[in-house]
């Protein structure tokens, strides 16, 4: 093999399916196999020299066949908490097979001595690693360990992902990154000790020529960016949004954008306002409690002195749905939090919410003051007979200031009235009376809005064969839309299309959730300490 040569196979591992993210049922609908493509794959394969060859093969979405592996000189892995299991297959085939496996991505980083069977680790943002590595490997280095210092890399000279390495057809969406990093300093949260409180962005030049890169490949619809904090960086992302603006109007609107951004965007209706304009059409936002002392106690003030209600609302009338994570299990917990937690979600009206329980990520301040106490814990057989899902299917990985039991109590009560379909449908109904759609455009090609057409009668079909009461909350959802805000309408059928997967996945947490609580003992605790994470892992 000559050494400026090589033949690199990528693997993305599978995700648990056992998880709130997977979205099967809607994928199937709109014709996808799964939610999201796989960014930091196809970044670092564009990161390594251009004689080498690449192949894709992404687990969620096709299977991996022997020729594949024969072809290969290299194999290159890794992924967040949920692939942990995944990841480890992908490693142990690689090893029965003699292929040589690079191990990288946030869930290596975080806990490298879990993929020790790897020959290699790339530990840290890959930009500062891959031409390390690549120079090895052309060294003859068969194995080895490359890390760099987190939250310290120059964004701007990351390289356009390889998106002609996907198959588009695969996927409801997919991804591009403006900024890495959060400003806030939330307890429980990994992204800061990754990526760093300081948000780092790229050039407005990099993301445009990422967009102009998909729009070239054919790419149209739905483009997520990644951001765990897009407003992290107001003034950049100020910057930006005038020039992306420009861009898809010049472009005649192929694409719309998701996003995850902090509660506080709500404060400042000019950026609503670019965002909207810049055919930005839903965000996920960390809500997490609505109780102000919880949210003082875990750090997350950004929450606090405000109206969740009002704060919601008026990012609807700014023309952005919201998508919402809560969390339940934290120490401040006085006593049932059920009902204070039903209320917000039914006051703020968000249909689409990650309900889930706390889960200590490794290193984070959370784990290591819960270490400090000695409150590290490792589940039960009982509790995790699914193996890795996300916070939704496993948590509490610690000693608990509550009762464990009357924490899953309030679990199982928050998503059985929740997803109940009366409720949600009720919030998707008052959403679609609040959202300004008035500057969103999406132009689609004839065979794209064809198959959007056929999307759209196969959720009708599905929710007219519905029972339990589906079936009738559909249509007054529909009927309501039509009549008071027809431009919401795509929107609205959007949110009800994940009710397809949102109903059925919340029946099934409740009833594991209902096991957990039968198999725990009456008086003493389900969880023992011990000094160390587990090895099992919940959420990314």
């Amino acid at each position: 093999m000559s050494t400026d040569r090589c033949r690199v196979l990528m693997i993305y591992p599978r995700f648990n399916p056992n998880s709130f993210w997977n979205y099967k049922a809607t994928c199937e609908l709109a014709g996808a196999r799964h939610p999201a493509a796989p960014l930091g794959l196809i970044t670092v394969a564009a990161l390594l020299p251009e004689s080498w060859e690449i192949r894709l093969v992404d687990l969620n979405a096709e299977e991996l066949d022997e020729q594949n592996f024969a072809w290969a000189d290299l194999v290159m892995t890794g992924g967040m908490l949920p692939q942990q299991d995944g990841t480890l297959a992908v490693i142990a085939q690689c090893r029965s097979k003699g292929k040589p496996v690079v191990v990288g991505g946030p869930d290596a980083t975080s806990t490298p001595e879990i993929y020790e069977a790897a020959d290699f680790l790339v530990l840290g943002e890959a930009e500062e690693i891959m031409a390390d590595f690549v120079e090895a490997w052309q060294a003859g280095t068969r194995s080895g360990v490359f890390r760099s210092e987190m939250g310290k890399t120059d964004v701007t000279k990351s390289p356009t992902p390889r998106f002609d390495l996907l198959i588009f057809a695969h996927y409801l969406h997919v991804g591009v990154q403006f900024s890495r990093g959060c400003p806030f300093n939330c307890e429980f949260c990994d992204i800061i000790e990754l990526y760093g409180r300081v948000p780092r962005t790229k050039t407005n030049a990099q993301i445009l020529t990422e967009l102009e890169t998909l729009y070239t490949l054919g790419y149209r619809g739905h483009v997520d960016f990644v951001d765990d904090n897009l407003i992290g960086n107001k003034k950049a992302l100020k910057q930006f949004l005038p020039a992306l603006t420009h861009w898809i109007r010049e472009k005649d609107f192929p694409f719309e954008f998701s996003t995850e951004a902090s509660i506080n965007l709500a404060d400042d209706a000019a950026l609503m306002q670019a965002m909207s304009q810049a055919n930005f059409f839903t965000i996920f936002v960390g809500i997490e409690s609505p109780d102000t002392d919880t949210l003082i106690s875990t750090q997350k003030k950004q929450n606090t002195c405000r109206s969740l209600q009002e704060s919601v609302h008026r990012i609807y009338r700014a023309g952005l749905f919201v998508n919402a994570g809560f969390i339940l299990g934290f120490d401040s917990e006085k006593g049932s939090v059920a009902r204070g937690m039903i209320d917000c979600i039914e006051d703020t009206a968000i249909p689409v919410c990650m309900v889930g329980l706390l889960y200590a990520l490794p290193n984070t301040q959370l784990t290591r003051r819960l270490d400090r106490e000695g409150r590290l814990s490792v589940p039960s057989d009982a509790d995790h007979t699914q193996g890795l899902g996300d916070q939704c299917t496993a948590g509490l990985n610690f000693m608990t200031s509550r009762p464990r039991r009357a924490i899953l109590e309030d679990y199982r009560a928050v998503l059985d009235a929740v997803y109940a379909p009366r409720a949600f449908f009720g919030r998707v109904r008052r959403v679609g009376r609040m959202l300004d759609c008035s500057n969103r455009r999406l132009e689609l090609p004839k065979p794209m809005e064809w198959q959007e057409l056929q999307s759209s009668w196969r959720l009708i079909w599905r929710m007219s064969l519905a029972k339990g009461g589906v079936r009738r909350e559909f249509w007054k959802t529909v009927v309501d839309c039509l009549a008071h805000n027809r431009q919401a309408l795509p929107y609205v059928m959007m949110m009800v299309a994940l009710y397809l997967h949102l109903g059925p996945f919340s029946r099934h947490v409740v009833a594991q959730v209902q096991r957990q609580i039968d198999n725990l003992p009456k008086a003493s605790p389900a969880l023992r300490p011990v000094g160390a994470m587990p090895r099992t892992a919940a959420a990314g």
